[in-house]
């Protein structure tokens, strides 16, 4: 059994490893390796995941690329950029930072039935 897959199996969010579990599937079947990545960030403990601030997006990304965070999305700084971000969780002040400035805010799972992006950075 592999690492990832018993990793799976302390997770007491079945949501979660179900996300997991899919985004290895997609992993294999796009031949994309930042799927495999992601879900091995998100198997890890909880307390391991990534706490972003947007102006760590604002700094690191480009304007219309999708930007995923294997963790939570805080609302410290400020973001002027449209940029699509997705994420496990967005506090209310970084969603809000994130529409206000024209940009669009997803959940991991939504992911998974978008077409593929040209460009795609994982932050965190």
């Amino acid at each position: 059994m592999s690492k990832i897959k018993k990793m799976i199996k302390r997770k007491k969010n079945p949501n979660l490893a179900k996300l997991i579990e899919d985004l290895l599937k997609k992993s294999v079947e796009d031949d994309a390796k930042i799927w495999r990545v992601l879900a091995e960030k998100l198997a890890k403990p909880k307390n391991l995941y990534a706490e972003v601030n947007v102006s760590k997006i604002e700094k690191f990304a480009s304007p219309n690329e999708l930007v995923i965070v294997p963790g939570k999305v805080l609302g410290g700084g400020e973001i002027k950029k449209p940029i699509k971000v997705a994420a496990l969780s967005f506090s209310g002040s970084a969603r809000k930072k994130i529409l206000e400035a024209k940009g669009e805010c997803y959940s991991l799972s939504e992911l998974l039935d978008f077409p593929k992006f040209k460009s795609m950075k994982i932050i965190g």
